[in-house]
């Protein structure tokens, strides 16, 4: 018996060691096949896995405006979770826990009471915890571990203040507590030059972040950075990944904008599309000396509600010009010799046919003109005479002496979407002639508004043909890396001489006894001088009825300092009473707030001794200014105005403050201020201490005594 159980029990010994002598072998086996056999194939697989490199997105650089105000940057923001299902999480603690935590959230967002925020989140969470724990029949159990508290994103102060609240303050491993982090580009002043400023987003090619309208996207590859690297590594518990090549942060781009025009610029545009029933209008203002595009607005009209948006940016797209290019054509003819004095009588008439062409005609047509009066009174007729006197034999080579002037140069000026001038072929065995004479007085060609005012800033700029840019430095982390200098597209595109000719023209158009623009754009503080032009829409190829208004010129007239172009489709009247106007106006606020090396407030350069009536002294809600303007002037017998009442709600009280303060003290109560006259207010259309609402518009009155 003994001997059996014996012989059992080695039986069962050799069985269970055999097996594990097979299971040995098997082991061997596959550890000699993979060390040995497979080592290659192996290795070749934990290569691909180690050097397996995950890009890193580079944070991407601020645009500013020229005085370092942030345009746009990325900000990071927070969507605050709770994952329910996390083992630490007692419900002894939540209980103890949710009364102050309801009493803290409804002190963050008080959309609701403490109470309502206990019950969604108890409730939130037991739909949650029975989702997952009895499914419904038929479905399969459901955990979300990703419960949002807020529908909306928070500011990093927002959820720092947020995390110390309690039971969200415990231990990560106790509440569940954690947070998504995303990137978000932001535009501080909203809307605000918002088309010049352009966006970001992902496109079909790449999920990174990229620029597709604007300055986003003109400078891109500037803003964007460089891209850094993750690579995977092997730890003693495991493969993580770690930075190998760090991401460079894009460049900060220091733009040309300065907010203050921008607002004026954007204010009077939006006020004269809204009087006018426009279609859209754009406006450019640009610094003479330098070229700086300071301010410009696209606004567009929105057919469902009838308000103005920023749209297209119209001022580098090509449109038929009309006669804002008799202004080049004259710098052309001048230039060339085919006119040197500008008194010089010329034929012209009320109506020209020239080369079997259709006639040309002139409104308002006399016998003779002269070249200042062809440019006053925009004579069709005039200007196409003039040019044809050289080029009637090569009507190709008015187009090739513009080309040698740099007009069809690109400006790279960064304004996404910048296109060149475009003239019609005018080649003279297919009636090149008569698109000639045509081409002369703005038509047949397309040029975008954007080149007809860089050539007028170089009239301004004795003929100084400076390059039209929006950017202005490079940085990074606050260090200037580049800084963009003033540069030229010809040094000289015309003389000195010249450009003092066209400045006296162009005056004629504002000043002049038959001017185009003398009902609309003369004013008595600031002294302008530029072009109206007119041209039909083209729409399917064929003219419509619509007309594109434009007015182009320069101020203050001795010493230009802004130049500036205005074009609107689609306006209730002519140019210089829609176009011409929305110029005199930024010049006008300009002048107002300081802004022209001129004076609104006081008579600066004069000599007193000859003066019997002294500059009007205005009231100050500043005590420091009101009680040494007499001294720090240096004026004596002038009077002053008292010093309006304060009032403690309501609208301010501004009448006998001067415009500057006035503005000020009414755009913090958050009002939109319009005013008329000069000097001293008088009047306001909101009764100090009367009820209004943010955004609500209030209109001045000014006048000097």
């Amino acid at each position: 018996m003994k001997q059996n159980n014996k012989r059992h029990i080695l039986v069962r010994y050799g069985i269970v060691v055999g097996f594990m002598l097979f299971f040995s072998a098997i082991i061997v086996w596959d550890l000699l096949k993979t060390t040995t056999i497979q080592a290659k194939e192996w290795n070749d697989k934990a290569n691909s896995v180690l050097m397996t490199t995950t890009p890193i997105e580079p944070e991407r650089g601020k645009l500013l405006a020229d005085n370092g105000t942030v345009l746009a940057a990325n900000l990071q923001y927070y969507v605050p979770r709770i994952d329910w299902f996390t083992d630490g999480i007692k419900d002894s603690t939540l209980m103890k826990d949710i009364g102050p935590l309801c009493d803290s959230l409804a002190a963050f967002d008080n959309s609701m009471t403490a109470e309502q925020w206990r019950k969604k989140i108890l409730d939130d969470r037991k739909n949650i915890l029975d989702a997952a724990n009895h499914p419904a029949p038929g479905k399969k159990p459901r955990k979300n571990r990703a419960y949002r508290l807020f529908p909306y994103m928070l500011t990093h102060k927002e959820y720092e203040r947020l995390r110390h609240f309690p039971f969200l303050c415990r231990n990560k491993n106790k509440n569940g507590f954690y947070y998504e982090m995303h990137n978000r580009r932001i535009k501080p002043y909203g809307n605000m030059a918002a088309r010049s400023i352009g966006n970001v987003g992902q496109n079909e090619k790449s999920s990174s972040i990229h620029g597709h309208s604007g300055l986003e996207m003109a400078l891109d590859s500037l803003l964007y950075g460089k891209p850094g690297q993750s690579k995977n590594i092997q730890l003693t518990n495991g493969i993580v990944s770690a930075e190998s090549v760090p991401a460079i942060k894009g460049y900060d781009i220091t733009t040309t904008i300065n907010i203050q025009l921008q607002d004026i610029v954007e204010n009077e545009l939006n006020k004269m599309c809204l009087e006018t029933g426009a279609e859209w209008g754009t406006c450019v203002l640009m610094e003479v000396a330098t070229g700086e595009i300071k301010a410009i607005s696209n606004l567009e009209r929105n057919p469902t509600t009838g308000e103005y948006v920023e749209g297209i940016n119209h001022a580098v797209l090509g449109y038929e010009p009309g006669s804002v290019v008799k202004t080049i054509s004259m710098m052309v003819a001048l230039e060339d010799g085919i006119i040197s004095n500008i008194e010089e009588p010329i034929p012209t008439g009320s109506v020209w046919t020239y080369a079997g062409g259709n006639p040309i005609t002139d409104s308002h047509g006399g016998a003779t003109r002269t070249p200042r009066q062809i440019i006053e009174t925009s004579s069709n007729i005039g200007m196409a005479k003039i040019i044809v006197r050289k080029y009637d034999k090569d009507p190709q080579g008015f187009r090739k002496r513009l080309e040698e002037m740099g007009f069809f140069e690109p400006f790279h000026s960064g304004i996404a979407g910048e296109t060149t001038p475009w003239f019609q072929d005018a080649d003279i065995k297919n009636g090149g002639r008569v698109t000639l004479s045509r081409q002369a007085y703005g038509y047949g060609s397309r040029i975008p508004p954007l080149c007809t005012l860089a050539m007028y800033n170089a009239i301004a700029n004795d003929g100084k043909y400076v390059r039209p840019h929006l950017f202005k430095k490079l940085s990074r982390e606050g260090e200037p890396d580049s800084i963009i200098p003033v540069t030229y597209i010809r040094k000289q595109v015309c003389s000195p001489e010249n450009a003092r000719k066209l400045r006296t023209m162009l005056h004629d158009v504002v000043w002049g006894s038959h001017g185009t623009a003398r009902h609309w754009v003369q004013d008595d503080k600031v002294e302008i001088a530029g072009k109206t032009g007119t041209a039909f829409d083209v729409s399917h190829g064929q003219y419509s009825a619509k007309k594109r208004l434009a007015f182009c010129g320069f101020f203050p007239f001795e010493k230009p300092k802004y130049s500036c172009i205005v074009l609107m489709l689609g306006a209730d009247r002519g140019a210089g009473a829609s176009s011409g106007v929305v110029l005199k106006n930024v010049a006008r606020k300009m002048y107002a707030m300081g802004l022209l090396d001129l004076t609104s407030d006081y008579a600066a350069d004069v000599n007193k001794k000859d003066v019997k009536d002294y500059p009007t002294l205005f009231a100050s809600m500043s005590d420091r200014t009101a009680s040494n303007i007499n001294r720090g002037l240096g004026v004596k017998n002038a009077h002053s105005y008292a010093r309006p009442a304060r009032v403690e709600k309501g609208v301010p009280n501004v009448i006998g403050l001067n415009i500057r303060e006035a503005i000020k003290l009414l755009e913090d109560a958050g009002l939109i201020v319009n005013f008329t006259g000069t000097g001293m207010v008088t009047g306001q259309s909101l009764a100090a201490g009367s009820q209004y609402a943010r955004g609500q518009r209030i209109n001045l009155r000014l006048r000097n005594s």
